[in-house]
C-alpha cells in the first residue's frame, strides 16, 4: 500500500489556543484559563459568580462522533486525502474545547452560549468537513455512506458528582476491554468512568476547572488506592501467565530490547491516522524502536531508518502517549502545539523499562506480520467516544496478577511503581497492512483463542511499561500531584483513553526467526 509523499502540509494545530484558553504564570509556563475566574474584579454580585461556578460545574466538555472510526471502505486513492479531513475534525473539536474552557464567563450569563456560539458554529464546520470526505470518495468511485452526515452534530458532556475513589473497582461498565487475547466486545457505550468534579484553583499541581495543572483533567475520582480495589486477576496480564496462551498452540516467546526513549524522540504527530499532517495526534508520543516516525515517513523511510533496538533487524515503531506528572513544573514543549497550548502539561516521566514481547495463540500456530503493518490499540477518545475500542491496563509492580484497571489511574504504595500494559490485536485478515478506519484489518481473538471471520493468527504484541512516580495525594476531593497520560484535550485526560500504536518493521529473516521461536515453544530474544 502506498503511503503519503514527504510533502508538508500546513500544521492542523490550532494557534488561538495559547491566546484564548492559557494565561501566562510568571515562570511557571502556561495553565488553562480559571474557570472559576469570578466575572469582573469590579463587579462585587456574588450571584454572578455563584453563576459562573454553576455553569463550569454542568459543562466539562464536548462530545463529538468519531467519523473515522465509521469509515471502512474508503478507496486507496482517497485516503491521505480523507485522513486530512478527518485531521481537520479533531482541529475542529480542539478549537471548540479551547473556547468551551475560556469562556465560562459568557456560559453563566446567557444559556444558550454553548450552543449557539461552539456547538453550533462546530457542527456546521463538521458538516462542511463531512461533505468534503464524500467528495474525496466518490472522486475516485467509492461509495459513500450519506448516514455519515449526521455525525456532524456534537453535544456537550456534564460533569457528573465526584464519585468515592476508593471505592473504583478495576473494571469498566459495559465491557469491551480487550483482556490477553480474550475477544473483544464492541457492544455498548462507556458510563464515562473516572467522572470528573469541577473544583478548586490550579497552583504547584492542584488542580483547576475540570481539574489537573491544565485544566482539563484528571481529578481524584479518576485515582484509587491499588490496595483497597478487590483483586481482580482473572481480568489481566496474568490470566495466561507468561504465555498467555494456556497449555497448548504455540507457547513460544520473543522478546526485543528497544530502550526507554531515552534520547528523548517524542513528536505530536502520528503517521497511521494522520499522515502528511503535522500535530494530528494533538499530545506528544514516546517513540522507541524506528527512530524516523513523524507524520511524513514513508515506508521507505521507515524501512530504511536507524533503530534503537539492539537488534537492527528490528525497525519496527512503537509509540505511545507519553506519561506526565502534573506537580505544577513544565516541560520543552510547555509552549507548543500538543503540549501547553492544548493542555498537556508537566515534566514528562521516562519509563524506567519498555518490556516488549510476542507470543503465540493457544489454539495453534502464528503466521509472519507483513511488512508495514500497522496496529493501532486503545481508542485516544474513548472517554468521549465510548469504551468500544478501549484496551486499558494500569497496576503497579507487586499487584499485576492481583489487579488491572482500566478507568483509573493507580495509587501504588511506597516501593511500587506505576505500569502500563497493552495486549495487541494478534488476528489479521491475510491481505492488507491497515484499513480506513485503521482496525477492521486486526482483530481481537476470541475466547477460545481462535481468530473469526478467516482471519490469521500472528504473533501478539505485549507491551509492559513501568515507571517511578511519585504517589499522587487526594484532600478535600481534590487530587494533589497528580500524572495522566497525554490525551486529545477534550478527553480530560482520563485513564481509559491510554493507547499504543506499532508499525512492524522487522526484517523478513528476523520475523521468520520470530515465528519459528513462538512455533516451536521456546523463549527467545
Amino acid at each position: 500500500m502506498g503511503r503519503n509523499t514527504r510533502k508538508r502540509r500546513s500544521s492542523m494545530a490550532t494557534k488561538a489556543i495559547a491566546a484564548s484558553a492559557a494565561l501566562a504564570l510568571g515562570g511557571g509556563g502556561l495553565i488553562w484559563a480559571n474557570f472559576y475566574a469570578s466575572a469582573h474584579e469590579s463587579n462585587n454580585n456574588g450571584w454572578q459568580q455563584n453563576q459562573t461556578k454553576a455553569a463550569a460545574a454542568q459543562v466539562a466538555t464536548i462530545s463529538c462522533p468519531d467519523v473515522g472510526q465509521k469509515l471502512t471502505n474508503v478507496p486507496q486513492q482517497a485516503r491521505n486525502g480523507v485522513a486530512a479531513e478527518l485531521a481537520n475534525l479533531d482541529k475542529q473539536i480542539t478549537e471548540a474545547y479551547a473556547r468551551l474552557a475560556s469562556s465560562r464567563q459568557a456560559q453563566a450569563q446567557d444559556a444558550s452560549f454553548v450552543q449557539n456560539a461552539i456547538v453550533g458554529p462546530l457542527k456546521e464546520k463538521r458538516a462542511a468537513t463531512i461533505d468534503r470526505i464524500r467528495i474525496d470518495i466518490q472522486r475516485v468511485g467509492g461509495q459513500f455512506d450519506n448516514s455519515l452526515s449526521q455525525l456532524a452534530a456534537c453535544t456537550t458532556q456534564n460533569a457528573a458528582p465526584q464519585t468515592n475513589a476508593g471505592n473504583a473497582g478495576g473494571q469498566q461498565n459495559n465491557g469491551g476491554q480487550q483482556q490477553n487475547g480474550g475477544q473483544q466486545n464492541n457492544g455498548g457505550q462507556q458510563n464515562n468512568g473516572g467522572q470528573q468534579q469541577n473544583g478548586g484553583q490550579q497552583q504547584g499541581g492542584q488542580q483547576q476547572g475540570n481539574g489537573g495543572q491544565g485544566g482539563n483533567g484528571p481529578v481524584a475520582s479518576d485515582f484509587v488506592d491499588i490496595t483497597k480495589v478487590q483483586g481482580n486477576a482473572q481480568l489481566g496480564v496474568g490470566q495466561n501467565g507468561l504465555r498467555a496462551n494456556g497449555n497448548s498452540g504455540s507457547r513460544g516467546v520473543f522478546i526485543t530490547k528497544c530502550g526507554t526513549n531515552g534520547n528523548k524522540n517524542h513528536n505530536t504527530d502520528n503517521v497511521i491516522v494522520a499522515p502528511g499532517v503535522a500535530n494530528g495526534a494533538h499530545h506528544l508520543h514516546d517513540y522507541v524502536g524506528n527512530q524516523s516516525n513523524d507524520a511524513f515517513a514513508s515506508d521507505q523511510e521507515l524501512a530504511a531508518a536507524q533503530s534503537t533496538c539492539q537488534n537492527q533487524g528490528d525497525k519496527s515503531s512503537y509509540f505511545w502517549p507519553v506519561l506526565r506528572l502534573q506537580n505544577g513544573t513544565q516541560d520543552f514543549d510547555q509552549n507548543k502545539d500538543g503540549g501547553g497550548k492544548e493542555g498537556n502539561v508537566g515534566k514528562i516521566l521516562q519509563a524506567s523499562q519498555a518490556q516488549i514481547k510476542f507470543v503465540g495463540n493457544k489454539r495453534g500456530n502464528v503466521v509472519a506480520m507483513p511488512t508495514a503493518l500497522r496496529i493501532i490499540t486503545g481508542d485516544a477518545k474513548a472517554f468521549v467516544n465510548g469504551n468500544a475500542n478501549a484496551n486499558v491496563n494500569w497496576s503497579c509492580t507487586g499487584f499485576e496478577n492481583k489487579v488491572q484497571l482500566h478507568d483509573k489511574y493507580p495509587i501504588c504504595p511506597q516501593g511500587s511503581q506505576v505500569v502500563r500494559t497493552t495486549n495487541f490485536q494478534s488476528c489479521w485478515d491475510g491481505k492488507n497492512i491497515d484499513s480506513a478506519n485503521h482496525r477492521t484489518h486486526v482483530a481481537f481473538v476470541q475466547g477460545d483463542g481462535s481468530c473469526a471471520n478467516g482471519f490469521k493468527a500472528i504473533p501478539q504484541l505485549q507491551v509492559r511499561l513501568v515507571y517511578n512516580v511519585p504517589a499522587p495525594k487526594l484532600q478535600n476531593g481534590k487530587v494533589i500531584n497528580p500524572y495522566a497520560v497525554d490525551t486529545f484535550p477534550e478527553n480530560l485526560h482520563k485513564p481509559i483513553t491510554d493507547h499504543n500504536d506499532f508499525i512492524n518493521f522487522f526484517s523478513t529473516n528476523l520475523m521468520n526467526k520470530m515465528v519459528n521461536c513462538i512455533n516451536t515453544g521456546r523463549k527467545c530474544q
